[in-house]
């Protein structure tokens, strides 16, 4: 996601597999954005999924089609073209949301639960609307960054702003009026330079 400006939250959320639920269907999470044709190669989100519990094949961990990030969008998928991700308790599964994958059937006696943390670049929609769901008195209580990776930040030079193309940030953190994410010419003078996300 280097061709963005910046990077956010996305989502995050615990999902759980009971005994004997169905496998999920084979997905990816790009589609998030009304099944928007990406270009294949053109990656606008990123997930992880924390092991809570330990993953299995029996318990539904999570399933991928293994090199799916680089196929065409809007295949289909069986379970049998797919691998489970097992890990431990405490592990982490990295991927592109071009990966196709599901969470798998869970064929034990035990639930099976994972922390889902995703990232887009902050020019799209949140899946979850981070900077609504942290009530503002909390939110005035966290660090600089991670109100910015939540979404008090521009999503490109004018994308996002608040009133007269003030920094979101202002609205928690009136102490940093001055400083700004920049404008126009600050954004093309990225571009020519070959920026890099940061979380400033």
């Amino acid at each position: 996601m280097s061709h963005a400006t910046s990077i956010q939250m996305h989502v995050t959320q615990v999902i759980t597999v009971g005994p004997g639920e169905p496998a999920q269907a084979i997905h990816r999470d790009q589609w998030a954005w009304d099944m928007y044709p990406f270009s294949k190669d053109y990656q606008v989100t990123f997930g992880t999924m924390w092991a809570m519990t330990d993953f299995t094949a029996e318990n539904g961990a999570t399933r991928i089609v293994l090199g799916s990030h680089k196929l065409e969008d809007r295949l289909q998928f069986a379970e049998a073209d797919t691998i489970p991700a097992e890990m431990t308790k405490g592990s982490v599964l990295l991927y592109p949301g071009t990966t196709y994958h599901g969470a798998g059937a869970n064929g034990s006696n035990t639930a099976r639960s994972g922390a889902v943390i995703h990232y887009n670049v902050s020019w799209l929609r949140q899946e979850e609307n981070q900077y609504l769901s942290v009530p503002i008195e909390i939110a005035r209580t966290l660090p600089v960054e991670l109100l910015r990776l939540i979404g008090y930040q521009l999503g490109a030079y004018s994308l996002g702003y608040l009133d007269d193309l003030r920094d979101p940030i202002e609205a928690v953190r009136p102490d940093l009026a001055s400083r700004r994410n920049g404008d126009l010419e600050a954004a093309q003078q990225r571009l020519r330079s070959g920026h890099k996300i940061t979380q400033s």
